[in-house]
């Protein structure tokens, strides 16, 4: 257990990825055939192996671009997993290669931040839109609370303001939305089912979900979550080949598990660590939730998501969101890198596949002989670590 706390700042920080799990897993199971225990218990297992690999609170993600493909597009199971093995072995390529850190070498640190800033606007915008209002009046109220719990709080080890925040809504929907007797009945063991994509589905998923989630992955997935690891954990030093390794194995495994592709995030990363996480037993607590869910209460799935309030949901996401945004500040020094991390960062956030565009309109800029007002000298791309 060398690296790992379970203590109460370790629990709140667990929790500080959810708003953005746990609708995409819900959303994947409802629109497809996949079978809602082997979707958890298999994300809860990826969890709890990240938090023991890394010993920090390294989560994992569904990949965000397939997962909006299969709730949006029909998407069968069988597509999603060959997706998930194809993407899985590139990036296992990419990494064994070597070509990973060589692209990680050229993208300079403005780029990075932009994607970052894309990402949390991303997040934010989410949360206010979508999250905050979804109750109506009692909502806001809620809302209301649980951010002023989550200020009022911010950076407290005492009283981590994670749990205050979760507590809130588990309290709420006790009191208001949670039937316990439907959630009695949806107890039992259900294992999960394994599935073994077709040559066809392997084929199909490549090139529909696999090609444009690559982009996003190696912007967000492997570069940003190596930056943002940097940042917050600046003693460690965990380069974009590990992180690309853990990446592409996962995704080997888990679809022929019944499970979802999944990548690490630098949004998961910042999450988790906004709420008070600082090792790998935050993440293992987490995926505890999740196996718990599968093993035990997929069949009152619906029951569990819905009871939960979306507008706390839309506080943590916030929160994800502005400690992603904060990191584009180092680059203020700056008027020319500012400027195309601003630029990545809007593209990123407001076209589609706006991390492709974004990363290839910032690397644009970054090499020609741009200014943008007076300026010093910019300095070249950082390497990643070994």
């Amino acid at each position: 257990m060398r690296g790992l706390r379970f203590d109460r700042n370790e629990w709140a920080g667990s929790f500080g990825d959810i708003g953005t799990d746990l609708p995409l897993l819900v959303g994947m199971v409802l629109a497809t055939d996949l079978d809602a225990a082997s979707v958890f218990a298999v994300f809860g297992l990826l969890q709890i192996a990240t938090g023991f690999v890394y010993r920090l609170p390294m989560p994992m993600q569904p990949l965000k671009a397939m997962a909006v493909l299969v709730i949006t597009g029909g998407v069968s199971a069988g597509v999603l997993a060959g997706g998930g093995v194809a993407i899985g072995a590139a990036m296992l390529a990419l990494s064994a290669s070597g070509a990973l850190r060589w692209l990680a070498a050229r993208i300079p640190l403005c780029v990075v931040r932009g994607v970052q800033l894309g990402l949390g606007l991303s997040l934010a915008s989410l949360a206010l839109k979508s999250y905050v209002g979804a109750h109506g009046a009692a909502g806001y109220v809620l809302a209301a609370a649980a951010f002023a719990a989550l200020v009022a709080l911010w950076g407290n080890r005492r009283v981590p303001a994670g749990l205050v925040v979760v507590g809130i809504g588990l309290v709420y929907a006790l009191a208001l939305r949670l039937d316990l007797g439907e959630l009695a009945a949806g107890i039992g063991l259900h294992l999960p089912r394994p599935r073994l994509p077709s040559a066809a589905e392997l084929a199909t998923g490549a090139l529909v979900l696999a090609l444009p989630q690559l982009a996003l992955s190696l912007s967000n997935s492997v570069i940003a979550t190596q930056r943002t690891l940097r940042d917050l954990f600046p003693e460690r030093r965990v380069g974009v080949g590990r992180i690309g390794a853990t990446y592409g194995l996962i995704n080997l495994v888990a679809p022929l598990l019944g499970g979802v592709p999944a990548c690490h995030g630098c949004g998961g990363l910042a999450g988790h660590y906004a709420f008070g996480g600082r090792t790998g037993g935050s993440v293992v607590i987490y995926g505890s939730f999740y196996l718990v869910t599968g093993l035990l209460l997929s069949g009152a799935l619906e029951q569990v998501v819905e009871a939960f309030p979306l507008p706390v949901l839309g506080v943590v996401l916030l929160a994800e969101g502005v400690t992603l945004m904060r990191f584009v500040g180092d680059q203020a020094g700056s008027g020319r890198d500012f400027a195309i991390a601003l630029m990545v960062g809007a593209v990123a956030f407001g076209l589609p596949q706006g991390y492709l565009v974004g990363l290839a309109l910032g690397l644009a800029l970054y090499h020609l002989p741009v200014r943008f007002g007076r300026d010093r000298p910019a300095g070249g791309p950082e390497p990643p670590a070994a």
